[in-house]
């Protein structure tokens, strides 16, 4: 099937417009992108739920302002204009023709599925039964798939009736702006890209914590796991997006391109090399199975094994209920040589940059000095806060759905991308190390400390604006 995506959308269309996702975060990023000017199209809702078009828009007012967003009348009134509801269950044809007569004589719609997984392949399915599909892109939310197989035929369902340039795999975390930030860090900074290899880096460690637990999301957590949630996707596409080689070209394709380079060179997760924990008290959470084995920490070495980062450990992990909460790519170096011209001081810390992803984020250059008064060696930090120095960006989904909406599809995931991501983990799928307890308020299982043996101990994410890391 023919590749449509630069051809802008007529209109959207949501489906599950009554659910989380929605309220959370898909209305304040349209509301957001009108306030831009930068939503161009008609939204029309699809659930099952008994609404009006007036209660759509009244919801849509509501979880603008439980999410804190200030709201405009003004911005609002152009806003609730494009909002139009179609009610039906999406096991009914009549629910499709509804919809087709909702976008009589619109061209280049976009279906964006805020439905669980399951439905995913049936609603394109009924939507290219209706006749919707051929002018149309489809996006679908994360997960994509349970596991390599489920992943394999999930695509081998879309592509029945979507040709690959038409499904938009939506990945929020491709959408925040340190991650995007990652490239330009990387290739448009002379000082930086010469050391950005083997020769220089001596271990990368990429952090993901939470100090919250799972709250009220225990039945959906405890079908999940922390590999599921957030390493197999999000986690993965950082680590493509740190050790990629530079795109050859500005399309979508070849940016996708490199980060399926890196993930190939990837070998599958070796058990040995991984660690999952539970923290105490989670099997207490409402919807958790009784003596659940479900891992709320994962954490693991991989390697990439081609020149550039060949023999470089990657070092990844994740957590909820730990001590605090911080997302970072952390580059360590190797250590200069002792030179007998600095005395006796201790050897030199290791030279690092962080990219802080989340919260707040920005980038630290942590540097050696001497100490006053030549007491020794001593550690300085230079801090970027991205905010201070750049103003506030788009958000996650605000940016991506606005890409969407043009067809740009550079911060989507393609096929084979997701289908490596799998690949990689499927072993801890399949042959899964035993889950550790871990006290809420910790860093997780002291056993993930043996990952790192004989590199930097796992830091302390970079937390604020000025101040030292330290190990743990």
């Amino acid at each position: 099937m023919p590749d449509r995506s630069h051809n802008t959308t007529g209109a959207l269309v949501i489906f599950g417009i009554s659910g989380d996702l929605a309220r959370k975060m898909t209305f304040r990023a349209l509301y957001r992108l009108e306030a831009r000017h930068r939503l161009q199209c008609p939204v029309i809702g699809v659930a099952k739920d008994d609404w009006s078009d007036d209660a759509l828009r009244a919801k849509a007012r509501q979880a603008l302002t439980a999410s804190g967003q200030v709201v405009s009348a003004r911005v609002f009134e152009r806003f609730a204009k494009r909002l139009t509801y179609v009610r039906g269950d999406f096991s009914e044809p009549a629910t499709y023709q509804r919809v087709a007569d909702a976008l009589a004589g619109t061209r280049h719609p976009l279906f964006y599925l805020e439905v669980p997984p399951a439905l995913f392949a049936p609603v394109v399915a009924a939507l290219a039964d209706a006749g919707l599909t051929k002018e149309a892109r489809v996006v679908v939310e994360k997960p994509f798939g349970h596991d390599l197989a489920s992943a394999r035929q999930l695509n081998w369902d879309l592509h029945q009736h979507l040709g690959e340039g038409q499904i938009l795999r939506i990945d929020h975390f491709l959408g925040k702006e340190p991650v995007m930030d990652l490239q330009f860090l990387r290739f448009a900074n002379e000082v930086i890209e010469p050391i950005w290899n083997r020769d220089h880096v001596a271990s990368v460690q990429i952090s993901l914590a939470e100090s919250f637990g799972v709250a009220d999301r225990g039945q959906f957590y405890d079908a999940v796991g922390a590999l599921r949630d957030v390493v197999q996707n999000h986690l993965l596409q950082v680590l493509a997006l740190v050790a990629m080689e530079p795109p050859s070209g500005a399309d979508a394709d070849s940016l996708r391109d490199r980060k399926v380079d890196v993930l190939r060179a990837v070998a599958a997760a070796n058990p040995k090399l991984a660690v999952r924990g539970q923290y105490v008290g989670y099997q207490s959470v409402p919807g958790v199975a009784r003596g659940s084995q479900t891992e709320t920490y994962l954490a693991l070495r991989l390697g990439v094994d081609n020149w550039r980062w060949s023999g470089v450990p990657f070092f990844i992990r994740t957590g909820k209920a730990l001590a605090q909460s911080a997302t970072e790519v952390r580059l360590v170096f190797r250590r200069p040589p002792h030179l007998a011209f600095l005395g006796r001081s201790a050897p030199a810390h290791p030279n690092q940059l962080v990219l802080r992803i989340d919260f707040g984020a920005g980038l630290r250059v942590s540097l050696t000095s001497q100490g006053l008064g030549a007491a020794g060696l001593r550690g300085v930090n230079l801090d970027l806060s991205f905010a201070a120095e750049l103003g506030d960006p788009p958000e996650p989904y605000e940016r991506l759905l606005d890409d969407a909406m043009r067809g740009d599809q550079r911060l989507f995931t393609r096929e084979d991308s997701v289908e490596e991501s799998w690949r990689i983990v499927q072993s801890l799928i399949d042959a899964p190390p035993a889950v550790l307890p871990y006290p809420q308020g910790s860093w997780g299982p002291p056993a993930a400390r043996r990952l790192v043996r004989g590199h930097l101990p796992w830091q302390v994410p970079w937390l604020g604006p000025v101040g030292g890391d330290s190990s743990n």
